[in-house]
C-alpha cells in the first residue's frame, strides 16, 4: 500500500497487536529466565540508575494499553454506549485486573501476611482506570498534555526537593534517588511493611505510580495520532519525530533526574516512550504500510491475548519453582541444569530456557487464537 493512503479513523490496526505481541513474548522472556544472575545483560533490569533493553517491557506495554483504551473507548461511544456504562465496565475490569495481580502474587501459599500488594497488573490496574476515566471525563489533547506535564514535573518536585522523613532533602543530606532513602520507599516502607517486594522497597510503590500515568498518557496521545485522518505516511513520520524527542527529552534529563525503572523516574518516562514509538513506528511501516504479514501470526497471537498469556505465564513459573524434584532443589532449577549440561555456557542456557519457556506458553494461547477465543475482562 502507497504510504500516502490515508486508513480510515475507526480502523482496528493490526501493528498494534504485533506489537503488543512482541511486547508480551519478550515480557515473559525476560521475566523467565533460566538464571537470573547469569543471563545476557540485556535480558536483565538494571540494578538501579541506567537502561537495559529489558527495562523497555513494562512501560511499553503500559503506552499500549493508553493506546488500546482510547480506540476500544471511542469504538464503543460510536456504537451508543453510554458513558456511565463504559465507566462502570472500566471500574470492573480494573478491580478484575488487581485481583489478579493479587493472585499472581499469592500463587501458591497465598500468605496473606506477606501477600505483596503492588505489582504489574496492579499497576496496570490503576493507570488504566485513571486514564479511562479522564479520557471518557474530556478528549481535549491540551488536557492530556497537561496532565502529562504536570505528572512529569510534579514527580520530579517531590523526588528531588520533599524531604525524606530522618533522612534529609535528597541532593543536599542524602544521594538523589538513594536506594532506601527516596520519597517512593519511605512512603511504601510505612504504608505496606513487610508486603514489599524488595524488603525496603518495591518498583510497583505508590507514588511512583504518578510518572506511570503519564507513560499511559503518552499511550493515549499516540492513539490520538494514529486515528486522525491523516495519510498513513504521515502518520509514521509522526511516530518516528515523537520517539526521537521522548529520547533527547529523556536523555537530557537524565543528568538532573536520573533514568530509573523501579522508581519510573521521568526521564526514564521520556527515554522509554521514545524507544517504545520508535518500535512501534517499525511496526506500522511494516504490517500498515507496507502489508508484510508473513511471519507475523505468532506475534498476533500472543498480543490479542496478552493478559491471559501474562497470567498464565506467572502461574506456570511459580508452578516450576513450587515443585521440588530433589530437597531444595525445584523443577524449574532442574530444568535449566539440564540444559547447562549440554550447553555449559549459562547465559546461552538461560537464554535457551527462557526459549523454551515462551514456546510453551504459546500453546495455549495459540489454541485460543485458533478457535478465535479472546479472553476480555
Amino acid at each position: 500500500m502507497n504510504a500516502s493512503i490515508a486508513n480510515s479513523p475507526g480502523k482496528r490496526l493490526d501493528s498494534l497487536d504485533v506489537f503488543r505481541g512482541i511486547t508480551i513474548a519478550f515480557m515473559i522472556l525476560v521475566n523467565n529466565n533460566g538464571d537470573g544472575e547469569r543471563a545476557f545483560w540485556a535480558l536483565k533490569h538494571t540494578q538501579w540508575n541506567g537502561f537495559t533493553p529489558t527495562d523497555l517491557v513494562f512501560p511499553t506495554f503500559l503506552l499500549l494499553v493508553g493506546v488500546s483504551l482510547v480506540f476500544s473507548t471511542d469504538s464503543r461511544l460510536a456504537k451508543g454506549d453510554s458513558r456511565l456504562s463504559i465507566a462502570l465496565h472500566v471500574i470492573r475490569r480494573s478491580v478484575i485486573l488487581f485481583l489478579l495481580g493479587l493472585v499472581v502474587n499469592g500463587y501458591p501459599q497465598f500468605i496473606w501476611s506477606s501477600l505483596r500488594i503492588y505489582g504489574v497488573l496492579q499497576r496496570i490496574a490503576i493507570c488504566y482506570l485513571i486514564g479511562s476515566l479522564l479520557y471518557l471525563f474530556s478528549k481535549r489533547v491540551s488536557i492530556q498534555i497537561a496532565l502529562l506535564v504536570a505528572a512529569l514535573v510534579g514527580y520530579w518536585i517531590l523526588m528531588r526537593l520533599v524531604p525524606v522523613p530522618g533522612f534529609g532533602v535528597p541532593g543536599r543530606d542524602i544521594p538523589l534517588l538513594d536506594k532506601d532513602a527516596n520519597l517512593v520507599a519511605f512512603i511504601d516502607r510505612h504504608l505496606l511493611p513487610g508486603r514489599l517486594y524488595e524488603g525496603t522497597r518495591d518498583p510497583e510503590g505508590l507514588l511512583s505510580t504518578l510518572p506511570a500515568i503519564g507513560t499511559l498518557i503518552c499511550g493515549m496521545l499516540t492513539a490520538r495520532w494514529l486515528r486522525s485522518a491523516l495519510r498513513l505516511g504521515q502518520k509514521l513520520q509522526g511516530l518516528v519525530i515523537a520517539g526521537v524527542i521522548g529520547l533527547i527529552a529523556g536523555g537530557l534529563w537524565n543528568f538532573w533526574f536520573p533514568v530509573n525503572k523501579k522508581l519510573w523516574t521521568s526521564s526514564y518516562v521520556l527515554y522509554a516512550a521514545g524507544w517504545s514509538l520508535l518500535a512501534l513506528a517499525v511496526c506500522f511501516w511494516i504490517v500498515e504500510i507496507r502489508q508484510q504479514k508473513r511471519g507475523l501470526r505468532p506475534w498476533l497471537v500472543f498480543g490479542t491475548n496478552a493478559i491471559t498469556v501474562y497470567v498464565f505465564a506467572e502461574l506456570f513459573q511459580s508452578t516450576l519453582n513450587t515443585i521440588e524434584v530433589h530437597k531444595s532443589l525445584s523443577l524449574q532449577r532442574w530444568i535449566y541444569l539440564q540444559i547447562l549440561a549440554i550447553v555449559t555456557w549459562p547465559a546461552w542456557a538461560s537464554l535457551i530456557y527462557s526459549i523454551c519457556f515462551v514456546a510453551l506458553c504459546f500453546v495455549p494461547v495459540a489454541i485460543l487464537y485458533r478457535k478465535q477465543v479472546f479472553i476480555k475482562i
